[in-house]
């Protein structure tokens, strides 16, 4: 099974920048998107996703032109789970997920904090929340799989440069030591699973040409629960695809 996340930052931007051609081109079975900032009703080009056979299912959020949640795939699901159940993440498009037989695989768009404090407390309040959220579904879905953009570097490898981001959102202490506690909880990081070099990003500012030096940050995961960890046959970030300030992350998994 192909899984691909992606951070489209804006599904009718990405298309006008040959987006769909690209999907076709990739043939993953399942796409995890997010901060569509859309509704499905608005796209016009949803019949070239039907004709190359893939399902779409959406969750945006209340506020229109903001944040938002979709997954496309090509196998037929068991069960689509819009939301986790909590208003307030619910309201913004913040998860959907799919179950199949073998996996179920969630697309995940964690807040960011960036924009000042309130949404910083936000932020961690969903970490809190949401983290035990998934620590119940792991429960009841031990094979998982939690795509998207976490708006977290793990580690100093994970960021162009850690010193001078040491006091930015996405890099400050209690955010890493979610990420450490979440992974230790029992999921596998599947890009460092088989790619332990530095200078391997998913996000880079619109500012200053930082894309074109390489100046990212890593904020973007395709994250298995342990009981995959053995199915997993490739992970690899596709930085070459230039639809949005993110780069879409690849996983592949063999049963």
């Amino acid at each position: 099974m192909k899984i691909i996340t992606y951070n489209v930052n804006g599904i009718r931007s990405a298309i006008s920048k040959d987006w769909l051609a690209w999907l076709q081109a990739t043939d993953a079975d399942v796409v995890c998107l997010q901060e569509i900032k859309a509704t499905p009703d608005v796209l016009k080009d949803l019949g070239l996703v039907d004709a190359m056979g893939y399902q779409h299912f959406w969750f945006p959020a209340e506020k229109k032109g903001y944040s938002g949640t979709a997954i496309f795939t090509k196998r037929l699901p068991n069960h689509v789970e819009y939301g986790c159940g909590i208003p307030d993440f619910d309201r913004e498009g913040r998860c959907i997920r799919v179950d199949f037989d073998e996996v179920s695989v969630m697309s995940v768009y964690f807040p960011s904090g960036s924009s000042g404090d309130e949404r910083q407390i936000f932020k961690y309040r969903f970490l809190d929340e949401f983290g035990k959220y998934l620590t119940l579904l792991k429960v009841q879905h031990p094979k998982l799989v939690v795509c998207g953009d976490y708006n977290i570097c793990h580690k100093p490898i994970d960021i162009h440069n850690p010193k001078s981001n040491a006091n930015s959102s996405g890099f400050l202490p209690e955010e890493r030591e979610w990420m450490e506690t979440f992974i230790e909880s029992g999921f596998v990081d599947t890009f460092r699973h088989v790619n332990k070099e530095p200078h391997n990003y998913t996000w880079w500012s619109f500012r200053a040409g930082a894309r074109g030096k390489n100046l990212g940050w890593r904020i973007d995961y395709n994250m298995a629960s342990k009981e995959l960890e053995d199915n997993i046959k490739r992970a690899a970030i596709l930085s070459e695809a230039r639809h949005s300030d993110h780069c879409p992350l690849l996983l592949e998994l063999e049963f």
